[in-house]
């Protein structure tokens, strides 16, 4: 066959693929939002689930899945973010760095029910953290570490090595290169990887039914101790979260209206998850577009 013929078959192949793929996915993100937005309301969104009566709303899911987020992001990013720095600027590129690397993929390619199971074991039963959302943001730290520390390790990659040979040049130290020079040109994909990962943190379900439990005990939202058992804040009270809401209405709900529930709830999840993807969008463009200027 002719390599002008060749081509235009291998690109409509790919084409056709393409078009195949991008049609089940927004066909499925359109089938979510139309069974779904029709049940979403103010009350929906604000009020509490019912275990009995329809009517039932997810105000304290999808607080407990931005709590729970927010709690992950604050254990994980350090110690992502060292990783990455480590690998980038600091190892030698031998064999431990290359086992490094490939335990990082290995430990992303994990099911997240086995590393639900994992902190189960480990911070549910040997720590003593019972169901709670500490044991479930220390399990989607696991989860979240090789995502980030690759993101991460990719942006400071990025950042020319022009710029390091000249702070180096001007009798910097390593350290203030990396810090000063490094971190800032890489801080357009940090932040997107940041996003992105919580996106993915905010819609996991599996890994916090064994950690962070299927109840969502009654909290007072105006209890700003975090100590306080009844307080919305206490991160050592067990959280059912959005998504684990979703699994346990279809599985096991008793409501009369659970499916309109589950898809109320779906459509919330997957709005939110497109929120999160957008903003790392925005605040990748505005970040850069200042640093260019």
């Amino acid at each position: 066959m002719r390599p002008e013929k060749t081509d235009k078959l291998a690109t409509g192949l790919i084409l056709l693929f393409a078009g195949i793929t991008g049609l089940a996915v927004l066909g499925f993100l359109a089938y979510l939002l139309v069974t779904g937005l029709p049940h979403v309301s103010w009350h929906f969104l604000l009020s509490p689930a019912k275990a009995f009566q329809s009517g039932g709303g997810i105000r304290d899911q999808l607080f407990n899945s931005l709590y729970l987020v927010v709690l992950t992001m604050l254990v994980s990013v350090p110690l992502a973010l060292c990783a990455a720095i480590y690998l980038s600027e600091y190892a030698a590129q031998n064999r431990l760095t290359a086992a490094i690397r490939l335990a990082v993929e290995v430990l992303g390619s994990l099911p997240s029910v086995v590393i639900g199971l994992f902190g189960y074991l480990v911070f549910v039963l040997q720590f003593g953290l019972d169901f709670s959302l500490l044991a479930g943001a220390l399990v989607l730290t696991i989860l979240n570490l090789p995502i980030l520390t690759r993101s991460f390790e990719d942006a400071l990659q990025q950042v020319p090595a022009l710029q390091r040979q000249a702070g180096l040049g001007l009798g910097m130290s390593k350290w203030r290169v990396t810090t000063k020079i490094v971190l800032p040109g890489a801080l357009p994909g940090t932040i997107t990887g940041m996003i992105l990962s919580a996106g993915r943190v905010f819609g996991e379900a599996a890994a916090l039914i064994y950690t962070a439990g299927q109840s969502a005990p009654a909290v007072d939202y105006g209890n700003w101790n975090p100590f306080s058992p009844t307080s919305f804040l206490n991160p050592l009270r067990p959280a059912e979260t959005l998504a684990v809401h979703i699994w346990k209405v279809n599985s096991e709900g008793l409501v009369p209206d659970a499916r309109a529930v589950s898809n109320g709830a779906a459509a919330v999840l997957i709005i939110t998850i497109l929120l999160f993807n957008l903003l790392a969008r925005l605040i990748g463009y505005l970040v850069k577009r200042r640093f260019a200027k």
